[in-house]
């Protein structure tokens, strides 16, 4: 029992975990070939567009499949929902790794990988909801958005390192096929771990809710629908959402590119330390802000500091040349963007209530899809982006990434604006 005499399950920890393991692998699966891009135009004998296409299509098929995965888990619950994208995540992570050197087959396990992604991510508040208090969500949604970052960051930090091990004593600076494929078969036999662990252990939810009877009733989900989009504070986060999801988006599948473009070799380690350094100062900020807001009981205050806070390190990741600056940087942004999306996810779930929890985190992160996909889509094929100049550091002013990171600083700026128009969600501070 808790000090409102809400009875709390200790088992909500165990779900929490699987649930946070899936997510991670999700989140594996999608940024794995970020790293190794250059390498992989080489191998698969094709462009930038289509090797970034394996990473860009879970934001496209995300935009057909968020509505009908927020139904199936409002509908038949947590465990049918994210189970779901569970047997699709084991059985296509696999699939990838054993057919790794065909890129038709890569790019097809790719699509149903994406597939799975929305029935796992638009469940992340429904979870803290169906299984924890008030006072202890955005607490449960930043550890399963820590899980998330953790993901990108093996991707990001050890997908070339893990390739080069299967390279030992050939000397040899660009990554084999077999590399890639070995790479590919380990991240196949995690996402076989994550699902089953999840069909195993996962629950829909406990015997009794942890909150008061009046926080239980919820819309069905296009009741939800009606509600959010004729909500101010909802349309305000979406397209808070809209612009910041999907310059995270973009710029965490482009920093191979973006550090090629200021003169680093693309695909060395300096692109892949700048990632990894937002990455880890994301978990920091993820582990860290969420719960100081639950303890206080404020959500606007620590997402607008979480806005603000991303600023520098956007200001430094567009202007700065030397290597010191963009770690710093990259780490600056990683914290306080990182910190911010879980905040928003459930600081959303709170306002749009009572439309469902995979309702309201669908529409969000959908809106984040849509806005990745146009600007990686524009990046790609507006950057400049080509074998030649990513060979020769001397011809790096040739990408022109620089426009599209300014742009997304003006954005930022709105960003901020529309932020100090949301109104403080009523729920937390019952």
């Amino acid at each position: 029992m808790n000090a409102s005499g809400i009875k709390l399950y200790g088992y909500r920890w165990v779900v929490l975990a699987v649930f946070a393991l899936l997510n991670a692998v999700v989140q594996l699966n999608w940024i794995a070939f970020a790293p190794i891009t250059v390498d992989c135009m080489a191998l698969y004998n094709t462009s930038a567009f289509w090797i970034v296409l394996l990473s860009m299509v879970y934001m496209v098929v995300y935009l057909f499949m968020s509505v009908p995965a927020s139904y199936i888990i409002d509908r038949f619950g947590i465990h049918v929902g994210v189970g779901i994208g569970a047997v699709l995540t084991a059985v296509f992570g696999l699939l990838r790794g054993i057919y790794g050197s065909d890129y038709t087959m890569v790019a097809l396990s790719q699509f149903a990988l994406a597939v799975a992604q929305p029935f796992i991510l638009n469940a992340v508040t429904k979870v803290a909801a169906e299984w924890f208090p008030i006072n202890e969500r955005a607490t449960a949604t930043g550890v399963t958005m820590l899980a998330q970052f953790l993901g990108i960051i093996v991707a990001m930090a050890l997908t070339k390192v893990i390739a080069h091990s299967y390279m030992a004593g050939d000397g040899s600076a660009r990554l084999s096929m077999e590399a890639v494929r070995g790479v590919l078969m380990l991240y196949g036999y995690a996402s076989i771990a994550s699902g089953a662990l999840f069909i195993i252990f996962g629950r829909s939810k406990p015997a009794t809710p942890p909150c008061r009877d009046d926080e239980v009733e919820r819309f069905g989900v296009f009741e939800g629908l009606g509600h959010i989009f004729r909500h101010r504070d909802m349309i305000l986060l979406l397209a808070i959402f809209f612009i910041g999801m999907g310059m995270f988006n973009a710029i965490s599948t482009f920093i191979d590119l973006i550090l090629a473009s200021k003169g680093y070799v693309a695909g060395g380690n300096e692109a892949g330390n700048v990632g990894a350094a937002m990455m880890v100062a994301g978990v920091l900020g993820a582990a860290v802000i969420p719960p100081i807001s639950d303890k206080l009981r404020k959500r606007k205050l620590f997402f607008l500091i979480c806005m603000f806070g991303t600023m520098p390190g956007l200001i430094g990741l567009t202007f700065a040349e030397a290597y010191e600056p963009l770690l710093i940087s990259s780490a600056i942004f990683g914290f306080f963007f990182m910190a911010a999306a879980p905040m928003g996810y459930q600081y959303a779930a709170e306002v749009g209530h009572p439309a469902p929890e995979s309702t309201s985190q669908g529409m969000i992160v959908l809106a984040g899809q849509i806005s990745g996909s146009i600007f990686i889509v524009l990046m790609a094929l507006l950057g400049n982006i080509t074998v030649e100049a990513l060979a020769d550091a001397a011809r790096a002013s040739d990408i022109t990434l620089k426009p599209f990171m300014i742009m997304f600083i003006v954005l930022s700026v709105i960003n901020i604006a529309m932020g100090l128009m949301v109104k403080e969600s009523d729920m937390i501070r019952k």
